[in-house]
This record gives structure tokens, sequence and C-alpha cells, in this order.
């Protein structure tokens, strides 16, 4: 399987200098327009196919929220003004799409070590954010990820207005939260990590909108939110979260003095 993740026998740096300095500082990169758009076209139409009754793609009006009480039908999980499309995460064209299509494997190769990264056999599935219509906007707040993972992974398969819906960060937030835990990886806490999400929640953050095949890669420590979707159309991403294949063993361990330990492609 290995062999499906190069081109022409040899490992190529998808990432510039410039990019990967950037994810070391801020915590988060996009690269645009990189997901196969055939294989987001059939997302879509997957996605449509498996709506709840009432929402209708020849209908606008039916996709504002909230849906229906919360309902896990079997990983079609909706509730609110989230649809979590669990079922189809999988497959293996949706994980090529998001995970293992050479040119994405390459990136996350570069930054993690060629080799190192477990090879994914489902990734999350298509996540959707219903318009939120008229009702009194909330603020957004920030919160960090309690499983163990390296590197996160948000795609979109359509177009993402701003403020429709799309991957809040808080810049540079995980080179203080990645010291808020007892563990490297594990969610152990430790008092000042709600110190600095109340800290965090005063700070600007990052609308990430963009367009169908953008990808937001974040390091797993990193303050996010799901935004709030006050445009009129329903926000469709795909999400998958990276890890080394050696996590069993660092998620034992205490964060590193040295945090970009697990990354070879960064310079610490």
């Amino acid at each position: 399987m290995d062999r499906v993740f190069r081109i022409g026998g040899k490992p190529m740096k998808q990432l510039s200098e410039q990019e990967v300095l950037f994810f070391k500082e801020e915590g988060y990169l996009i690269k645009r327009q990189i997901m196969d758009p055939k294989l987001m076209t059939r997302a879509r139409e997957r996605m449509w196919a498996n709506a709840p009754a009432h929402i209708r793609p020849d209908a606008p009006d039916t996709w504002i929220g909230p849906t229906e009480p919360y309902r896990d039908d079997h990983g079609n999980v909706r509730g609110g003004y989230s649809w979590k499309f669990r079922q189809i995460g999988g497959e293996g064209w949706i994980i090529r799409m998001l995970a293992t299509d050479p040119a994405i494997w390459q990136m996350v190769e570069q930054l993690l070590g060629i080799g190192n990264v477990t090879v994914p056999d489902r990734i999350r599935g298509i996540y959707c954010i219903l318009p939120q219509g008229d009702v009194p906007e909330k603020p957004t707040t920030c919160h960090t990820d309690g499983h163990p993972f390296h590197l996160g992974a948000v795609g979109y398969i359509d177009d993402v207005q701003p403020g429709g819906g799309g991957f809040i960060v808080w810049p540079k937030s995980h080179r203080r939260f990645y010291f808020d835990f007892n563990s490297s990886h594990r969610s152990e806490p430790t008092e000042k990590h709600q110190q600095d999400i109340d800290h965090f929640n005063h700070q600007p953050y990052i609308d990430c909108h963009g367009q169908a095949g953008d990808i937001v890669f974040w390091h797993h420590r990193l303050a996010h939110a799901a935004g709030h979707n006050r445009s009129r159309q329903i926000r469709k991403a795909v999400l998958y979260d990276f890890r080394r294949k050696d996590m069993e063993q660092v998620m034992e361990e205490p964060p590193s003095q040295d945090m970009w330990r697990d990354w070879p492609g960064i310079p610490s």
C-alpha cells in the first residue's frame, strides 16, 4: 500500500519552506484547491442522498436549522445546526480524497516523517453546519481536542463564504496549549488550560473560509471552533486526524521541551 503514496518512487516536497515555517509559528496552514473535483462531486451527491427528509437540495429554505432533535441513525448524526454524515467515512474513495491522495499524503509525511504516519482506514465523514437564519448571533468560543492525534485536516467539498461556518482558529495558541497538558497528546489538562481558554476567547481569531478543494491543516493543540453559519449555504467539510505510528508510546509521555520533537519536517 505504501507505494500508492509515491510519485515515481521518490518523495516530493509539496510544502515550501515558507509554508512550513508559517505552520510552525501560526499552528495552521491552508492549501488551496488540492482535493479531486470529481471526488468532491461524488461526496456532495452522497451527502444529499442521505440528507434528513426535510432537507432538499432544490429548496434552500429547508437548509436553515435547527434540524430535528438529536438523532444518530447508524452514523448519520443530526441535531441542532449540526449534521455529521459519518457512515461514509470508511469508503476508500473518500479516504483518498482527503487523506491518501499522493500530493496530500506527501504534505503530511513532509511534516511528520516518511513512513511514520498511520495509513487511515476511515476519515471522520462529511460534517455539515446548517445556516442559522435570523437568530441572534452567539459569541464564538474556542476549545482544544481531547483525542490523541498529531495533525488535523479540514477539507471543504463546497465553497465556504466568510461567516459561513468555516473552521475557526486562534493563531499561535498551539504554542501555549501544548504545555497545558500533563500528556503530550491525551486530554489531561492542567489548571492553566482553562486560564488560556479564557485568554484566547478574548483574542482575535481567523475564519478559514475558502473554496471547494481547500484543506486547513492544523496542529493538534491549536485552539479552534466550528464557526457559526450566518450564510444561506450549508457548510460541507470532510475531517481527518493524522497520527504517527508511535502514538501509543508518545501519548504516555509528558509534553517535550521541544514541542516539534515528533515533527521531522519542522526545524526546532
